[in-house]
This record gives structure tokens, C-alpha cells and sequence, in this order.
């Protein structure tokens, strides 16, 4: 069964297409930054745990918060599922499927087989239009193919996989309720929650808190670590490439507040998009710095990042403080 009236959305960062796409199943169109503003999804997270190989750097809000601000922006219903068994997972993508409607999964990227970097990331989304005898048939972002399939076994393997960022067989829909939204409305109160969420983060590894901390840490990590050339050449890709649209997901914040003054007119809106313009400029910088420092094994390019890290915190709290006040 495949889906025939599916547009699959194009996009870089794997949450915002795979639900881009259930959007444009609704037949609501928005551009990648817009679903990220709309979804409150800028954040920041240092997150280094005993079992854990080395620290891991984010820079978003928590999985599937994203797809809940956004529907809940746009009025939209969002039914989330998840179960520990495989055979009830399967039956319920498949009613899905079979009545038209693709459905969002949460799984572990390591398992699907057109996916050109194998690493374990159990927080991975995709959309899923169709299956047959063999394979499943998915949308992921634009750099791993857009329209792809892997076999059902694979995707089996990479909807019960255990371990970090991992899920119980997560799936989710969308549906229009009678409620429509007004875009302007929905702009100015995703913007100001993201903002008062951004600026109370409750402990000291999150949001700008977090980002003056990792300022510390990472002058740790490099000194500690003894495999940093591995370790910081994968935390730039993490950073710079792998579905944030650059700069540490920055690059679709600057993008959505640039469309959010158009639509709105709203000056404080403004002067914090040209304030996230240097910012994404400098979390660039910070990328590769970290890439360079593990690649020649240079402390002082650390240091360098350190200091940049220390003044985003404050210009990010500062930019933050301006759009809690949009009104």
C-alpha cells in the first residue's frame, strides 16, 4: 500500500521534514524555519553521562517537543503512540497507512539501509507513506535522499532499538480540528514561550547556562579524551551538518525571526534576528574551532572556543530577553 497524494517535504533537519510532511498532507505549507519557530524548538543542551563516550552537544529542544508546540501553534491535533510490542507497533503504522494517512516514527538512523553514516541516534525521524512485502517506504531530510525505503526488518530494528534518545516504537499523525490558526498569533506565542523557556532552564547544562558551562567543559574534554580528533571531528558534524541547518540549528532561528518580522512588522522581532545573525556567525566559528582543535591537537584553538562559547551565552540570554517582551 502506498500513498499517492503524499509531498514530501524537503528539508534538512529530520523533525521538521518528517512532520513538514504530515503537514503537507493537511495541505499546510511552511518553509523549514517557520516550523522550527512555530515548534519553539531553539534550545541548548550540554549532556555528559557515565555511559556515555564523550559529551554530546545540542542545540534544540527535546525530541518530539517540537511536533507538540507546533501542532498545538497551529491548532492542529496530534495523536502520539508508542508500545513496547513490535507486532502491535506494525498493525498500527500499517491502519494507518491503509487509510491514507502518513504517520511520523521516531527510531535509530543506525538501521536504516540508505543512511551512508552508520552511528547509533535513536532521537531520528522520518515519515512513512507506504510498505509492501519488503520494504518500507519513508521520507527523511534532503542530504539522506528524501523519497527512500529500507526493509521492514531494518526499520523493525530501528523503531525497538534501546539506549539514548530512544523511544517505545514512537508514532504520531496530525489532523485538522475546527480551530484554524492565525499565523501572526501563532508566530508571536511560539516565540514567546520558547523565549521564557529558554531564560528559567532548570539546571545548569541547558539553554545559555548551559552553553557558559560548556565554555568549561570542553577545555576538559580535549585534556581528558584519547580519541579527541574522532571525538570533536563528530561533534562539528553534529553541530554543523547533521539536519541543524549550520550553526547549531542557529541558521533556521535567524531564518524564521527574518520571516517572522515580515509577516508581523514587530520591531523587537527584528532586533533580535539581526542579534542572531552574529550569533550563528559565531557558533560557526566555535564548530570549527572544535573541528580544527581535535584535527592538529590544539589547545589553544580550544581556548579560542572557549571564549566565543562564554560570549554567546550572553548574547543569546540577551537576544532571548527581547523576544520575551513580544507582544
Amino acid at each position: 500500500m502506498i500513498i499517492k497524494n503524499i509531498h514530501p517535504f524537503v528539508g534538512q533537519h529530520c523533525e521538521t521534514t518528517a512532520t513538514g510532511s504530515l503537514l503537507n498532507q493537511l495541505g499546510i505549507e511552511l518553509s523549514e524555519p517557520m516550523m522550527f519557530g512555530l515548534g519553539e524548538g531553539l534550545g541548548f543542551i550540554f549532556w555528559n553521562m557515565k555511559f556515555m563516550n564523550y559529551p554530546f552537544i545540542g542545540g534544540r529542544v527535546k525530541q518530539m517537543e517540537l511536533s507538540k508546540s507546533l501542532a498545538n501553534n497551529l491548532n492542529l491535533k496530534l495523536d502520539i503512540k508508542e508500545t513496547t510490542s513490535v507486532k502491535k507497533a506494525w498493525i498500527i503504522i500499517k491502519k494507518h497507512i491503509d487509510e491514507n494517512i502518513a504517520i511520523g516514527l521516531q527510531l535509530d538512523s543506525y538501521y536504516l539501509e540508505y543512511f551512508g553514516i552508520k552511528f547509533h541516534f535513536a532521537g531520528h525521524f522520518v515519515a512513512m507513506y507506504g510498505y509492501d512485502d519488503n520494504f518500507a517506504y519513508l521520507i527523511d531530510t534532503k542530504p539522506s535522499g528524501g523519497k527512500v525505503k529500507t526493509s521492514l526488518k531494518s526499520l523493525e530494528l530501528a523503531r525497538n532499538e534501546k539506549g539514548p534518545m530512544s523511544s517505545k516504537n514512537l508514532m504520531y499523525s496530525l489532523q485538522r480540528t475546527k480551530t484554524d490558526y492565525n499565523i501572526s498569533d501563532a508566530i508571536v506565542n511560539a516565540i514567546t514561550n520558547n523565549a521564557k523557556e529558554y531564560l528559567n532552564p532548570p539546571i545548569k547544562n541547558i539553554a545559555y547556562k548551559g552553553i557558559l558551562k560548556t565554555s568549561v567543559e570542553i577545555k576538559k574534554w580535549f585534556k581528558k579524551s584519547n580519541d579527541i580528533e574522532n571525538e570533536f571531528s563528530t561533534t562539528y558534524m553534529l553541530m554543523e551538518q547533521a539536519g541543524t541547518g549550520g550553526a547549531l540549528f542557529r541558521n533556521l532561528y535567524r531564518d524564521f525571526l527574518k520571516e517572522a518580522y515580515i509577516i508581523t512588522d514587530l520591531k523587537p522581532i527584528k532586533q533580535a534576528f539581526q542579534r542572531f545573525v552574529e550569533i550563528a556567525e559565531l557558533w560557526t566559528d566555535v564548530a570549527k574551532l572544535i573541528k580544527n582543535a581535535g584535527k592538529k591537537k590544539d589547545e589553544n584553538l580550544v581556548n579560542q572556543a572557549s571564549d566565543i562559547l562564554v560570549v554567546l551565552s550572553e548574547k543569546e540570554f540577551s537576544a532571548m530577553k527581547i523576544l520575551e517582551q513580544v507582544v
